[in-house]
Order: C-alpha cells, then sequence, then structure tokens
C-alpha cells in the first residue's frame, strides 16, 4: 500500500477514494455504490464537512467493515445508504435502485439497525416483533416461520414473554437485530451492533451475522469501534474525516506492518510502566499492553535496541509477533489524530495521600435485593490504595449495581461498604467527597457547552475563587477541550464526550475513581489516550475501579473481579485469572477475552450438569 496523504488513500490495489479498478466491470452487481458523495452540515457559524468525496462499493454476499475514529463519518454513511439523509451531492445506488430517486425503495428492501435501536420497552419481546413485522408489511401466513428461525438464531426462544427492559444488554441488541430481520433484506446496515455487549454477547452476533452471509446471502456493511472485529470482515473501508484512507482485506493492511512487531517484557518493571516508558521512545509508533507483556508497532523494520527503547531495564526480551490490522490502524491513524498531544497527568497530579491504612475500598459481604431479585449476591473483594482494580462481567451480572453502591447511590440489603474508611451506611455524603465518578452512559448535561459543564462541576464541588479557575484551565488543557470549549456537549464525538466526562470527574482531585465501561463505543486511538491518562492516575496514587467490556483493557488492571449472576466467578490477577480459566477448561488460554469466555462457559457446563 503506498503512503496516504489528503488527496490519496491507503489502499490494497485501490484508486482514488477507495474505489477498486478490479470492480468497474461488476459495479452493477454491487450491493452499495457511493460515487463523489459530499454531506455536510450547519453548526453554529460554520459548517461541519462529514463526507467529503467518497466512493466505495460494497460486494454482494460479504461482510464490509466501516472502521474510524470517533466523528469520521460512519454514522452518516449509514445514514446516507438507508436513505435517512441526502447528500448535497454524488450518487448511491443501493441494490441497483438509484438512492436519489427512489428512496422509499430502497428502504423498502434494506435492514437498518441504528446504533440506538428503537425497541419498545414496556412491551414484550413477541410484541416488539410483531409491532416491526406490521411496520414492514410481513404478511401475517409468513410471520411464524419467521419468528421461529429468528428466535432460533438469537437464542431468545425462552424468552418472548419478558418484557424488552427487563432484557440484557446483549439480549436487547439480539432482539434490535431480529426486529430489523423480520423481513429478510438483501442489503444489512448495522451501525455499530456490539457496542456495550460482554464478549459472549458480541461472539453469538458475529456468528448470526456470519450465518445471514452464509446461509441466505446477505450483503452486510457493519461499522464497528473493535478492530478485533474488523479483522473477521471480508474486507474494511477505513475512514478519517469524511475521507477513505483505504480499503481492502484487513490482512492487506496487516501485511503492511510485517517485520515490526515485536513482544515485550522487562524484568522487575510492571506492565503499565513498560508500556509508558515505550510509548515515549524514538521510532516507537505503538505500545499496548498486551497479556503479561507490551505489544510493539515500530515506524521501521530495523531491529529495535532493547537497551535503547528501555535504558537501566534489566532482562528486556524482545520477540516478534504477527502483525494485526489494529497495528496497521494505528499507524495509518498517528500522523492524523492528534489525541495522544493532550499532555501528561504525572507531574501535573499530585501525590495522592490516602488517610486510612486499610484497604480504600472494601466490599464485606455484600447483598443487594429487588424484591425477590438479588442483583448482588454475597460479594467480598479490597482495593488498595493507587491500585487498578477491574469489575468484569456479561451484561446483568450485577456490576453497575455493585458500583452504585460504592459511591452511595444505591444501600445493599445486607453486608458493609467502606470507602476511603467511611461506612457507606454512616457516612455517604463524606465518602463520596472523595470519589470521581463517570457514568456508563454520558451523563453530563448535552444542552449546556463544554465550558459551561466545567464550571457546573467545579461549583457542584464547592472549588472556589483561584483554584476553581485553575482546575478549569486545567481541564481544557489537559483533555485538549479548549477549542471546543462553546461546543454543545451532546453534540460532540463520542472521543470527546469522554474526555469531557473525564475532566468533570477529576474536577475536585479526588482520592477514588470509578469508571463505570468508560470506553464503551470508543475507537481504538482515543482509548489509548483514556488508559494513558488512567496509568498516570495511579501511578500518582489515585485508586481506580473500573468495569469494561473490552478484554484488551482488562490487562491494564492490576486485579481482577469476574462477576457472573451477582457472584464472584474468579478474583485475581490478569495472568492468575487466566491460568485459572485454562486449567478449568483445560485448554491454552492466551488472552483475557478467551479467559472470559472459558469461564463463563465452564460455569454454565457445571450448571447444566
Amino acid at each position: 500500500m503506498a503512503p496516504a496523504d489528503d488527496d490519496h488513500t491507503r489502499s490494497t490495489g485501490a484508486g482514488r477514494n477507495g474505489k477498486d479498478p478490479q470492480d468497474a466491470a461488476g459495479a452493477n452487481d454491487a450491493a452499495l455504490i457511493f460515487d463523489g458523495v459530499r454531506k455536510s452540515f450547519a453548526q453554529k457559524d460554520r459548517r461541519i464537512k462529514a463526507l467529503q468525496d467518497v466512493s466505495l462499493q460494497v460486494r454482494p454476499g460479504r461482510v464490509t467493515g466501516l472502521i474510524g475514529p470517533d466523528g469520521a463519518g460512519k454514522t452518516t454513511l449509514m445514514r446516507l445508504a438507508a436513505c435517512l439523509l441526502r447528500p448535497d451531492s454524488g450518487d448511491i445506488s443501493v441494490l441497483g435502485i438509484d438512492a436519489n430517486r427512489a428512496p422509499l425503495k430502497v428502504q423498502a428492501a434494506i435492514g437498518y439497525m441504528p446504533q440506538r435501536f428503537g425497541l419498545y420497552e414496556d412491551l414484550s419481546v413477541q410484541e416488539n416483533l410483531d409491532l416491526y413485522a406490521d411496520l414492514q408489511g410481513v404478511p401475517r401466513d409468513q410471520r411464524r416461520e419467521r419468528y421461529d428461525e429468528l428466535m432460533k438464531m438469537t437464542q431468545l426462544g425462552s424468552f418472548t414473554d419478558r418484557l424488552a427492559g427487563q432484557l440484557s444488554g446483549g439480549m436487547k441488541q439480539k432482539l434490535g437485530l431480529a426486529c430489523t430481520l423480520v423481513r429478510s433484506p438483501d442489503l444489512l446496515l448495522l451501525d455499530e451492533p456490539t457496542v456495550g455487549v460482554d464478549p459472549v454477547s458480541r461472539r453469538e452476533l458475529w456468528d448470526i451475522v456470519s450465518r445471514l452471509v452464509k446461509e441466505e446471502g446477505m450483503s452486510v456493511l457493519l461499522s464497528t469501534a473493535y478492530l478485533d472485529e474488523a479483522e473477521q470482515c471480508d474486507s474494511v473501508v477505513l475512514l478519517h474525516d469524511g475521507k477513505i484512507l483505504g480499503t481492502g482485506p484487513p490482512g492487506d493492511f496487516s501485511r503492511e506492518q510485517e517485520g515490526k512487531t515485536f513482544f515485550v517484557t522487562a524484568a522487575g518493571l510492571k506492565k503499565r510502566e513498560v508500556q509508558a516508558r515505550l510509548s515515549r521512545a524514538d521510532g516507537v509508533v505503538d505500545a499496548v499492553i498486551q497479556g503479561d507483556g507490551v505489544r510493539l508497532v515500530m515506524e521501521s523494520t530495523e531491529q529495535p535496541d532493547p537497551d535503547r527503547l528501555l535504558p537501566e531495564a534489566d532482562d528486556v526480551r524482545l520477540e516478534p509477533v504477527p502483525p494485526r490490522f489494529e497495528d496497521s490502524y494505528v499507524t495509518i491513524l498517528q500522523d492524523k489524530e492528534k489525541n495522544g498531544d493532550t499532555g501528561q497527568l504525572v507531574g501535573e497530579q499530585e501525590r495522592t495521600e490516602h488517610d486510612t491504612d486499610g484497604p480504600v475500598i472494601d466490599v464485606d459481604h455484600v447483598r443487594r435485593r429487588f424484591g425477590d431479585f438479588y442483583a448482588v449476591r454475597d460479594v467480598t473483594f479490597e482495593v488498595g490504595a493507587g491500585e487498578v482494580f477491574g469489575l468484569l462481567g456479561a451484561n446483568g451480572a450485577g456490576k453497575t449495581t455493585t458500583f452504585r453502591m460504592l459511591c452511595g447511590l444505591l444501600p445493599p440489603s445486607e453486608g458493609e461498604l467502606r470507602v476511603a474508611g467511611r461506612d457507606l451506611r454512616k457516612a455517604a455524603a463524606e465518602a463520596r467527597g472523595r470519589i470521581g465518578y463517570m457514568s456508563q452512559k454520558f451523563s453530563l448535561y448535552g444542552n449546556l457547552s463544554v465550558l459551561e459543564n466545567l464550571e457546573f462541576f467545579s461549583s457542584a464541588y464547592n472549588l472556589k475563587g483561584k483554584f476553581r479557575r485553575e482546575r478549569i484551565d486545567w481541564a481544557q488543557d489537559q483533555f485538549d477541550l479548549r477549542n471546543r470549549a462553546d461546543a454543545a456537549s451532546g453534540q460532540l464525538p463520542l472521543g470527546y464526550k469522554q474526555r469531557l466526562a473525564l475532566a468533570c470527574a477529576l474536577m475536585h482531585q479526588p482520592d477514588i475513581l470509578f469508571l463505570d465501561e468508560p470506553t464503551s463505543g470508543v475507537d481504538p486511538i482515543a482509548r489509548r489516550e483514556f488508559w494513558d491518562q488512567i496509568n498516570a492516575l495511579a501511578e500518582s496514587g489515585v485508586t481506580v475501579l473500573v468495569t469494561t467490556h473490552f478484554m484488551e483493557e482488562a490487562e491494564y488492571c492490576d486485579r481482577l473481579a469476574i462477576m457472573v449472576a451477582g457472584e464472584i466467578l474468579s478474583l485475581g490477577t490478569p495472568a492468575e485469572i487466566r491460568k485459572e480459566a485454562g486449567e478449568k477448561s483445560e485448554r491454552e488460554i492466551r488472552t483475557m477475552e478467551e479467559a472470559f469466555i472459558a469461564l463463563i462457559e465452564t460455569r454454565e457446563g457445571n450448571s447444566n450438569g
């Protein structure tokens, strides 16, 4: 692939804007064609160019992945393909139909599942299916057979009478997909369908997509923030700032990085320290924690010198490893993105001194009951000062309920909770003053500007005078928010919403930080930036409790607890949990995602047995 610039794409055999010359002869057979498409939106006194001269083709009977950072234009492209928007210029053909001339005909032929699919939570699973069958004009005599196929495919057959609002996140996504498929479309558009769902549910959703392509010959265009999912696509389209940077099979992108990828370990250094030092070394494109070491991507194929990369470190080992799509993605975008230039918290964050000699967080035989249902059952764990502790689990495992109890927002039904040495039954308000909390969903004031949110939260934390002004300035500079200070926070790209939410949570310099799925749906570049900040906070002594569905993030944690059905299934370091999963499943476990799935499957197997 040739080097990319603003006027050319990085593409395997592709021409300008990603159009493959080899596809010209078969253009009429493409499931979706964009030809020179432009789309912009007015925002106050300027126009945002969402798509700029985009041309692409989605081949029939294949899965095409739409990849790119937040604000790249992925959702705009999806909405144009679904005829929910009209282009400013250019042509769009969907299944051979001119989208500009016959949008209703296009909508009758495709399936579209947006990021927030409109399930009716007060209706049952069956009632949602019936409603969408009515909306899509599916004849009643054809519904039963289709329903049976969909319930078998999604494994929701036992839950048809359950209200949609009572389903787990993964089950809601599967129901949304089933409702989209009540009439089998020739082209299926999926806008980040796996955001916010656990690894088991992600795998099940991908099994469904693969089956649709294989058995029904369906064409699929799917956007995703998970680059391991991009590797499962037949082809990918890489978007940035509304322009296509490249198209082609994922493996072709990966081959660009051959000879540049390594696995690094260093005796006597924590993984987080190795990762932080490598990320600052010359010639390094990317350094990310993986397993018991750090995955390293270099600019060139020249063998790196361990003494130069990690001076004064003992027993540094560099092992060549095969490249992956994510390595190429980061390499392509590193010159386009400036997310990594927001500064380091080390040096700016004062050393956190805890006023208790014991655990900073102490959970002792805690239960939480809602009526007859126990969301949390007899949970016990401790978290020490400056520790990054992860809570993992499937949707509905009890993680968020545990979080809400620890924040003093929900009282336990039984057991004891202590945070910063304070008993949450007696001093919840005092404990909350020591906590920073970033919720699972963007919970700031969307109608307020970035600056207005910072001002509001600084007042809410009772910051005053010169110190308040200093903290607001710090937040704007630290998180690169100054140039968006007047933007409505609800209209920010997801990565910037995350920055603002973290800035607000840190405004009062808490010594404990609760992060509830903070990177759900965030692109890999922004995710790396986020964890650089969290690691710096931990090194300064801040205690961090985090939930995540992204298993590679779990490797950044010092210790983990995996929850299932309100109980702790496994507790230990990432290495200990991988070892336990290998022993229980009697197979080699290399990643936390493999460990998570193996432990869940082993538990379910034992329960069924």
